[in-house]
């Protein structure tokens, strides 16, 4: 499960977890909305990101987030397959630890794993996503931050 589309260094640190062991992926993209926009403002503050704090108060929410949320997992597979990995996926529209766990159920999954950006609110109270599958989906639960995209990484296209 993720909420932004994979860095390069994500997407070799994800690939590589394992060694030399083939293997896929289902990658399940949840936009953010705007029920959690103040706990992620109050994590870019005390991460000292005051600018991505006022950015992401013109982030897009509810269906409007969903055409850029499928632009972000199609990055994100096309990434996954150019590393060699099997990948398929879906943006969540309701109920993600619901559509988590059938999918953990119908591909027999070995392992989760919840890439996010650190959400220290959430954490703290155990209600990140990651938290919260390991009381739902079977199977152990990874979490794992995302790299960040520094601005002139972002503006050269890596």
């Amino acid at each position: 499960m993720i909420e932004k589309p994979l860095t390069p260094a994500d997407v070799e640190f994800v690939t590589t977890l394992h060694g030399d062991d083939p293997v896929s992926f289902v990658v399940l993209m949840q936009p953010r909305g705007s029920k959690d926009r103040l706990l992620r403002a109050i994590d870019d503050i005390a991460l000292g990101e005051l600018e991505q704090a006022v950015q992401e108060a013109g982030e897009p929410e509810g269906r409007e987030a969903l055409p850029p949320a499928r632009l972000a997992l199609e990055h994100t597979l096309a990434a996954l397959r150019e590393a060699g990995s099997e990948a398929v996926g879906q943006v969540v529209e309701d109920h993600p630890l619901d559509l988590l766990r059938s999918v953990v159920e119908e591909t027999g999954a070995d392992e989760v794993i919840v890439l996010t950006a650190p959400h220290f609110v959430e954490e703290f109270f155990h209600r990140d996503w990651a938290s919260r599958a390991r009381h739902t989906v079977g199977v152990p639960v990874l979490k794992l931050f995302a790299h960040a995209v520094d601005e002139g990484q972002a503006a050269a296209g890596g």
